[in-house]
């Protein structure tokens, strides 16, 4: 009799009941979709972030991306005369397999590769200088430090075949809630408060090669010798690897690009603060920005911020957490002053008796010397190669790029440049001071469903590393928002995967 009483719609939730129980019920509610999602930064980490959530939450979720400056973020040009050149991350290695496939899906093409020939620096002459003859470096590098050099892209494929496995994880939708679980499931996270020096030493490397080979190419990339941290100086030696490769017309077209593909609406404006706003039925961010026309705010069931949290580049506050957010997290970022010069080198500066017309050296990497005022010294091809492009040598009128922690002074210009037809200057607070003992990384967790992209810089910082984080984001936003915990720091995942496959 009292099932008769009951409606088609109660007898089927009765049945829902005894089918799949309580427990089942909360989860079937929990999976209602958020309504909007704010992204705040525009550069590779947030435009990722943007691509990947859409992804995950599908095409109803309404997602807005916060940049208060050119989408790209550190991926920028600057004009010269015309032709535009990378002043920001410049390279992506063959094994960037999120930077790949952005490409490939937003189709874009890589740069028209330009022949590279290297040589160090140590303030007085050239110490070493690349052949164009494979078995010529071969001997010379086999005279001077044995097999340390061929020794190092063994050792550095080892780890980085290792990191690989997070790739692994994220397709199969794992994310981690820190920095150090991510990278303790690859077995790197010892690489955090290691020196390079100290971990390729406790590997049989030569302190020789340390100084002369690895250090160049370390303060190339982070300003940095070899006592920066482990990891990030892996990251920096696959850097010297062969392969690499830019996108043609500008790295930053992949930003502008993944932002067009998930549909995202950007919102030119500084984000000044977030608010937790807590009601009965559930918890809001509003996220107050400022705007030509003036300030305003926003509501939003999960925010990502891809901005780095360090004074001197954000002011972001926060208002009603407990316990409470900081604006600034601690660890100082390192200003690198690149410098454009359009002009012909002063060959006497490098030490060299060579003519410049046959000098055709692109790469001047540096050794550990504080007499020096620049890092490297690099020319450097526009972002579109025309057709059978080629370095010009030394002789000839053409673009270099310096980094170096201060910026140049007239002085210093005029002894490295016989003639300067111009000169362009971008300061950035390009990355963290990778010095051990490595501060403890930022959380990529600050709230329920606030998270942290940039957390990853403080283990190394690059374009792929970026696009990582931003996957393990949207991955968390995902598992945390439908309660699917198993997902997210989970042990032993090599061996988990195997038994799932």
């Amino acid at each position: 009799m009292f099932l008769r009483y009951l409606s088609v719609r109660a007898l089927l939730l009765l049945l829902g009941i005894c089918l799949i129980g309580p427990r089942g019920l909360a989860s079937a509610a929990e999976t209602k979709e958020p309504k909007k999602i704010a992204v705040i930064g525009g550069g590779i980490g947030g435009s990722a972030a943007a691509y990947f959530l859409r992804q995950e939450f599908g095409a109803s979720v309404k997602i807005d991306v916060f940049e208060a400056g050119t989408v790209g973020g550190r991926t920028a040009t600057e004009n010269v005369k015309g032709q535009d050149y990378e002043i920001g991350a410049a390279v992506i290695h063959p094994l960037n397999l999120h930077l790949k496939h952005f490409v490939e899906t937003l189709g874009l093409s890589p740069r028209a590769e330009v022949k590279n020939k290297m040589a160090i620096f140590n303030g007085k002459e050239l110490t070493f200088e690349e052949s164009d003859w494979f078995i010529v470096n071969f001997i010379r590098m086999l005279w001077r430090y044995g097999f340390n050099s061929y020794r190092k892209f063994g050792w550095v494929e080892g780890i980085l075949g290792k990191f690989m496995s997070v790739y692994q994880y994220q397709k199969f939708g794992y994310a981690f809630s820190s920095v150090e679980q991510l990278l303790r499931s690859v077995d790197a996270e010892r690489f955090l408060n290691q020196t390079l020096e100290e971990a390729m030493r406790a590997d049989g490397f030569s302190q020789a090669f340390i100084n002369d080979i690895v250090t160049p190419n370390t303060r190339t990339n982070f300003g940095l010798n070899a006592a920066l941290n482990a990891f990030v100086g892996v990251v920096s030696l696959a850097d010297g690897t062969s392969g690499l490769w830019s996108v043609e017309g500008g790295n930053k077209r992949m930003s502008a690009g993944l932002l067009q593909l998930c549909k995202a609406e950007i919102i030119q404006g500084r984000v000044t603060g977030i608010t937790l706003k807590t009601s009965k039925s559930a918890s809001q961010y509003e996220v107050n920005y400022s705007v030509d026309s003036g300030p305003s705010r926003s509501l939003y069931d999960i925010v990502i911020i891809a901005t780095p949290l360090h004074k001197g580049l954000s002011d972001i506050s926060f208002s009603g957490f407990s316990p409470p957010i900081p604006s600034h997290f601690s660890g100082d970022f390192q200003q690198i002053v690149n410098t454009l010069v359009l002009g012909r080198l002063n060959m006497s500066y490098l030490g060299t008796d060579q003519r410049a017309a046959d000098f055709l050296v692109s790469d001047i990497l540096t050794t550990d010397n504080k007499a020096l005022p620049f890092n490297s010294l690099a020319t450097v091809a526009p972002v579109k190669i025309p057709q059978g492009y080629a370095h010009p040598p030394a002789s000839a009128n053409k673009v270099w790029k310096m980094f170096s922690a201060q910026p140049l002074s007239e002085e210093q210009l005029g002894e490295m440049f016989e003639s300067q037809e111009g000169v362009w200057v971008k300061r950035w607070l390009a990355y963290p001071s990778y010095t051990p003992p490595n501060h403890r990384t930022p959380p990529f967790i600050l709230h329920d469903h606030l998270y942290y992209v940039n957390a990853i810089e403080w283990a190394a910082s690059c374009m792929e590393m970026s696009a990582l984080s931003a996957r393990n984001a949207a991955l968390l936003a995902y598992n945390r928002w439908h309660g699917h915990a198993h997902k997210i720091d989970q042990e032993d995942l090599e061996t988990r995967l195997r038994t799932e496959l």
